[in-house]
């Protein structure tokens, strides 16, 4: 047999509202981090481009971006718009199963915040207020990274990130 390696693909947004921040309390069921408070986003589904128009070729251009903003719309019910790449990450679930996380940012377009069974609770927060919540490692930086970017600074590493 042999050795076949699978990754789960998913995207998050920190999504940002009159200078807040959206935040999310994980359903207790979720396989990884139940409970924790993140941003929302969710996983890449084959369903997200295998009906869309391809290139020349054989290729679809935006799955992940058009995945993201369908997750969003699922998770909370908002629109948003302005997607910008942030950053990416890799864990492994519980299960075994290898996580690659491509991080956005976006502002919000439209609509009211309605929870899916993802989710059991939701805040709009700023960078201070956000470090009260028992979040997912990492995600208070990259809400960190956010902020600065739209203070103008240019810092956009997370500072714990070794690179030898």
């Amino acid at each position: 047999m042999q050795n076949q390696e699978l990754h789960r693909i998913a995207s998050t947004a920190i999504i940002v509202k009159d200078g807040k921040y959206l935040i999310t309390k994980r359903s207790l069921q979720k396989k990884a981090f139940p409970g924790k408070w993140t941003v929302p986003g969710g996983g890449l589904e084959i369903s997200d481009y295998i009906n869309m128009p391809k290139n020349k070729d054989t290729q679809w251009y935006f799955a992940l971006t058009n995945s993201l903003r369908r997750e969003v719309l699922e998770e909370v019910n908002l629109e948003i718009k302005n997607l910008n790449y942030l950053l990416d990450l890799t864990f492994i679930r519980p299960d075994g199963i290898p996580v690659l996380v491509l991080s956005f940012w976006a502002f919000y377009k439209s609509g009211k915040v309605k929870l899916d069974e993802d989710s059991v609770d939701y805040k709009w927060v700023t960078l201070k207020e956000v470090k009260k919540f028992d979040l997912i490692a990492g995600i208070w930086e990259e809400i960190e990274i956010v902020d600065k970017l739209l203070k103008g600074k240019k810092e956009n590493k997370i500072k714990y990130c070794s690179t030898k």
